[in-house]
């Protein structure tokens, strides 16, 4: 019996071999990822540490511990706004457990730092003392009240008033690389919060795209989601089999995405970018042939010259902050080992939509799309006359709950010339796919009845 014991023991051991604990950079990136989450969607922190997202019960509650660790991460990243919100929590948790999942004071000296970077010294000075109340011995507590009494005095307060006339708490959330403004407005589309007016959208459209011979017979669905620049989605343009096999093909490759660097031209990770990705040729299986051949039909663009098909994989917290897809004028570097010329337009497939969060979304333009499962959205990053447009900045929101897939093309300006020539100004703009000064297809004018439920009628 012990022996059958031992030997299931090992064979299990030796099945686990292959996997990994998680790291210290896993349980970082996860605390990031949460906070991340928490601000962008506006979470409150209890609610989160409850394991409840928007009314919903999602997971087990976590303990003082728990949450301490995540404002001791945020504190050493310098966030002392979240950390100040996590050791809060922690600290309101101990008092409650029993036995204490960590020591109150381990939580008080971190507190009481963060009260101070935001603006808080008498509440620091107070935690500090509840501190040295609790321990003591505690080797810096007395050094601390000390610390926070000089700088008050230093600030003119009188010693008889550092304990009296408590202001409340103050918590001011610190800008970060994009500047406050384009934060705002990016958390607010993630948020659904950006009305769309409806003098925009009672010009929109759909129509069946059937201008090359092929499609006479299988025409595709498409949807005007904005004029100048346009952007479309094509509706129902990939199915299961394809997403499936598309899937299976890219989960061996995965690996943590990247980002190419505008001075070195060279490819790194970033903070900015959290997801993973591989990278499928045409020759790795028909279906990818397929849909590049594809991609030529719907976008009347050669995709000889376009880069592989990239599959990205967004978890939970998985985002995109806003960024070109085109190399602009200084990044004289970007692309140039493909030599194929800046990056003409984007394809973008949804091989899955997530529970929550999860959108696309240009900031500068002020639009979100959300679409759905099987459909794919398609603008150009350059303007008629080749320059960059600054309009098409875009970003993907964070995944509040579920899995995102997506499969993206980037097309490149070599042979193109033809296909989508050059203007004389950059005010020419496409009105739809493939504009080459033809007429307007037909169009079908009421977006809800025919493009969403996808009822399309001749």
């Amino acid at each position: 019996m012990r022996s059958d014991i031992a030997g299931s023991y090992l064979q299990n051991i030796s099945i686990q071999k292959g996997s990994r604990f998680p790291t210290d950079e896993d349980l970082n990136g996860a605390a990031v990822g949460l906070l991340r989450l928490q601000d962008t969607y506006r979470l409150d922190t209890g609610d989160l540490a409850n394991g409840v997202v928007k009314n919903v019960k999602i997971g087990n509650g976590m303990s003082a511990f728990d949450c301490f660790e995540i404002g001791r991460i945020a504190y050493n990243e310098e966030d002392y706004f979240h950390s100040l919100l996590w050791m809060q929590e922690a600290l309101d948790r101990v008092k409650r457990e029993m036995p204490p999942s960590i020591a109150e004071s381990e939580i008080l000296e971190y507190l009481a730092f963060a009260l101070f970077k935001q603006g808080n010294i008498k509440h620091a000075l107070i935690t500090t003392d509840r501190l040295y109340e609790i321990a003591p011995s505690h080797p810096r507590a007395k050094g601390n009240i000390k610390w926070y009494e000089d700088q008050m005095k230093a600030d003119g307060i009188k010693p008889i008033d550092m304990r009296r006339n408590i202001p409340p708490i103050v918590n001011p959330r610190a800008g970060d690389s994009l500047g406050n403004s384009e934060r705002d407005i990016y958390e607010a589309l993630c948020r659904d919060e950006v009305p769309v007016s409806q003098k925009q959208t009672s010009k929109l459209y759909c129509y069946y795209k059937k201008d090359r011979p092929f499609l006479l017979l299988a025409p595709f669905k498409v949807e005007i989601m904005r004029f100048n620049p346009l952007a479309v989605l094509f509706r129902d343009i990939i199915n299961d089999e394809e997403i499936e096999q598309i899937q299976e093909l890219a989960k061996p490759k995965l690996a943590r995405a990247t980002v190419q660097n505008s001075q070195t031209g060279k490819l790194e990770t970033a903070s900015y970018r959290i997801s993973k990705s591989a990278w499928l040729k045409g020759t790795d299986h028909p279906i990818v042939e397929r849909v590049n051949r594809r991609l030529n039909l719907m976008t009347n663009l050669e995709m000889e010259t376009a880069e592989e098909l990239q599959i990205a994989n967004y978890g939970i917290g998985g985002h995109y902050d806003p960024h070109y897809d085109f190399a602009r004028k200084e990044e004289t570097k970007a692309f140039s080992d493909l030599g194929t010329g800046n990056r003409i337009a984007t394809a973008l497939f949804y091989l899955s939509k997530p529970d929550e969060g999860g959108f696309t979304v240009f900031t500068d333009l002020k639009s979100a799309m959300k679409p759905s499962k099987y459909d794919c959205l398609f603008w150009y990053n350059l303007l008629r006359s080749g320059e960059g447009d600054l309009r098409t900045r875009h970003a993907a929101c964070p995944v509040l709950l579920g899995t995102k897939w997506i499969a993206n093309k980037w097309i490149h300006e070599k042979k193109q010339e033809f296909l989508r020539p050059c203007a004389l100004t950059p005010s020419v703009q496409e009105r739809y796919v493939g504009d080459l000064g033809g007429p307007e297809p037909r169009f079908y004018p009421n977006i809800s009845t025919y493009c969403k439920k996808g009822a399309y009628c001749e």
